[in-house]
């Protein structure tokens, strides 16, 4: 990892990127109220003309203090260019409007994270999900996530998708290379890796092993594809250190699984996976680790995600340096035969056998 040795910027250029941090609740909720009144929509349509204050509140159905303030905070931002009155899109502009990644981070922060990351510091204090109760009444996130406020939601399954959507296709091939007869996708969210493996080879059985909430959202997307026959389903609570994970498979998935639990909990849940395996079985293990990135801006989104699971998600877990899971996996009783960086650009993908 290059990134993170030494301090690049000036004092000046510090101090400024501190007054943006000061002031980053407001930029956020600007950028995203001018992403979604359709401001920066219209302000792009107009091209390098660029749009006045009166053409812009003529078009878009706010009052035009609203967007005075608005166009004049993206302007600092830097979101716009102004020139005789006249607004034009920036290339930052652009990429708040576009960029997928940059929609679907902002919409899980907003949805999801936002109102109860004021209580961060109560949940670094105490280790538990102190801002989960501005969602709903339980224990970790991931047992309210089937009945999660509807926008929540469809955040949550976009951002979460978004991420295993670009890693799914390169790393089929390498788990299906060995023509698994039998496999176990332990933490299994909503069936798309295993719809995805029964689609792709005729042969294999598939097993979702997960929380009951999260099998009822598995279960629908398999359905959806008329795969019952080939994907089965066990309800099972991982955090339960007595409960066994079932045997009998040649291969074992966890995808974005092991970042949900904290080290200890990651060191029960693969001990019981090498009971589970037998000589010949591979354990894959699919994760983002924040060391691997390819880049500064990629490490930085996973080490701030890790403040979701901090005061949202289960207080406890995070997304990973890699010599964090290697070590869990040492301590589990297993040895990696294979290691793969940038598997769909940000994942790494772990084959692992019993040691």
């Amino acid at each position: 990892m290059k990134y993170f040795k030494n301090d690049p910027k000036t004092a000046y250029e510090a101090k400024s990127e501190a007054q943006r941090i000061a002031f980053a609740p407001v930029v956020f909720q600007a950028c995203r109220i001018l992403r979604d009144s359709g401001i920066l929509e219209l302000v792009q349509q107009s091209g390098v003309t660029g749009m006045t204050l009166p053409e812009v509140a003529a078009q878009i159905s706010l009052p035009r203090y609203g967007i005075k303030v608005l166009l004049e905070s993206g302007l600092g931002i830097g979101l716009f260019c102004l020139n005789e009155d006249h607004y034009t899109l920036t290339k930052l502009g652009y990429f708040m409007l576009r960029d997928p990644m940059t929609r679907v981070n902002m919409d899980v922060m907003h949805e999801v994270c936002y109102r109860g990351l004021f209580d961060l510091d109560k949940a670094i204090q105490e280790g538990k999900p102190a801002g989960l109760k501005t969602l709903g009444h339980w224990k970790t996130f991931y047992e309210g996530l089937a009945s999660l406020p509807p926008r929540a939601r469809e955040s949550w399954l976009a951002f979460d998708h978004y991420y295993s959507d670009m890693a799914f296709p390169a790393a089929l091939p390498l788990v299906l290379a060995d023509r698994p007869k039998r496999l176990l996708d332990v933490g299994g969210n909503t069936g798309e890796w295993a719809v995805a493996c029964a689609r792709l080879d005729p042969d294999v059985q598939i097993t979702i092993a997960d929380l009951s909430p999260q099998l009822a959202l598995a279960q629908e997307t398999v359905r959806k594809h008329d795969l019952q026959s080939r994907i089965d389903f066990f309800a099972t609570d991982l955090l339960d250190e007595t409960k066994p994970l079932p045997e009998g498979y040649d291969a074992i998935w966890m995808s974005q699984f092991l970042d949900c639990f904290s080290e200890r909990e990651i060191v029960s849940i693969l001990q019981r996976a090498t009971r589970a395996m037998g000589p010949g079985t591979a354990l894959y293990i699919l994760e983002l680790f924040w060391d691997r990135q390819p880049n500064e801006t990629a490490a930085f989104c996973l080490q701030q995600t890790s403040l979701y699971f901090t005061c949202i998600a289960n207080g406890n877990s995070q997304m990973y340096h890699s010599s964090d899971v290697l070590r869990c996996l040492a301590e589990s009783g297993l040895r990696v035969t294979e290691d793969r960086d940038q598997v769909g650009l940000y994942h790494t993908l772990l084959k692992c056998r019993k040691a």
